[in-house]
């Protein structure tokens, strides 16, 4: 995940504002993410969490990411593709149902843990943080196929 930031960056950095600002929270995502999944594997009769602040602050910028993608870049691609033509329109038509699903198990992600308190069983944590690598990694290709269709054919 971090080498496809990294590229990412190097890619489209500077291009966009809203696509920095929104790289830089993708950063930031992967930073937290990184720091939770660090955590050694946890015992089924380990029933702390790793610390709940740390939790939370991951489950908040998630959210900020994944409100951010929804809200203000998506709707800036797709309004660009519909000024581009039908093959942008059919990409990103394609796409975003498919980053929508992805959305579905980050948000069950923050349902789980976002509150839970310190005595919240740990019994599939490891688990979900591991599907929850897995869904946000497809969601990255996903949205960089969109941005990357967005500078291909929308910038100067």
């Amino acid at each position: 995940m971090l080498s496809r930031f990294e590229e990412a960056q190097q890619k489209w950095g500077g291009s966009h504002s809203v696509i920095d600002a929104w790289l830089t929270e993708r950063q930031e995502l992967l930073l937290q993410f990184c720091k939770l999944a660090g955590f050694a594997p946890f015992e089924q009769n380990d029933h702390a969490l790793p610390d709940q602040v740390q939790i939370q602050s991951f489950c908040q910028i998630m959210m900020d990411y994944l409100s951010a993608g929804h809200f203000e870049v998506y709707d800036n691609i797709v309004q660009a593709c519909k000024e581009k033509g039908p093959k942008s329109v059919a990409l990103a038509n394609a796409l975003y149902p498919r980053i929508s699903e992805t959305t579905d198990v980050a948000l069950d992600f923050n349902d789980k843990y976002a509150e839970a308190s310190k005595d919240a069983s740990l019994g599939s944590f490891d688990t979900d943080l591991s599907k929850l690598g897995e869904v946000l990694e497809l969601r990255f290709e996903l949205e960089d196929e969109l941005i990357e269709n967005f500078y291909a054919n929308h910038t100067n």
